[in-house]
């Protein structure tokens, strides 16, 4: 997948960004949200031998440019029956609470509809509150609350809020006349 929009670039994970998405993915920071305040304790070679198996009918990594500069990543899994599970992260602290987020989800979310998606799930931590506005933002309905569901690296009960979006729901905040798929 490639999406140009504006200054924004959403593309396949490739094995040159491997060494970014491991920096990334190892940040107890980054990752706190969820469930890895210490990180994953991952490599990039262990990374680019994961994305070498994406496809579009399985899970597609993805990783979000703005400006030229590498600043987060997206995922989906497709499901079955219609049906795809997203996920994102802006990792640059800096670029977040700018509202990209919620311009690169309609993205990836007005592409996963255009191939024939009829439904797309996510989920988040509780305590993500932030996530949580924007999401509602898009249109999408949460489902339920997983409370308690899960302990975290530390051992500390985690809670989860699992969303749902369909077509007829979303909330567009990309400009139509600039996206360019590939």
């Amino acid at each position: 997948m490639l999406i140009r929009h504006q200054d924004i670039v959403i593309r396949n994970a490739e094995a040159a960004d491997c060494e970014q998405l491991a920096k990334w993915w190892n940040d107890g920071r980054v990752m706190a949200h969820a469930g890895f305040p210490l990180g994953l304790g991952t490599t990039a070679e262990k990374i680019a031998k994961e994305i070498a198996t994406d496809s579009d009918d399985t899970v597609r990594r993805l990783v979000i440019e703005y400006k030229g500069r590498l600043i987060g990543e997206t995922n989906y899994r497709n499901k079955g029956s219609g049906t795809a599970e997203i996920g994102i992260k802006i990792c640059e602290p800096a670029y977040q609470e700018k509202g990209l987020g919620r311009v690169i989800l309609s993205l990836l979310i007005w592409e996963l509809f255009d191939r024939g998606c009829a439904k797309i799930l996510l989920d988040t931590n509780l305590r993500n509150t932030r996530a949580q506005h924007v999401y509602e933002m898009l249109g999408f309905r949460k489902l339920r609350i997983n409370k308690d569901s899960w302990r975290d690296q530390l051992g500390a009960w985690q809670s989860s809020v699992d969303y749902e979006l369909v077509p007829e729901d979303f909330r567009n905040f990309a400009d139509a006349a600039g996206k360019e798929i590939i």
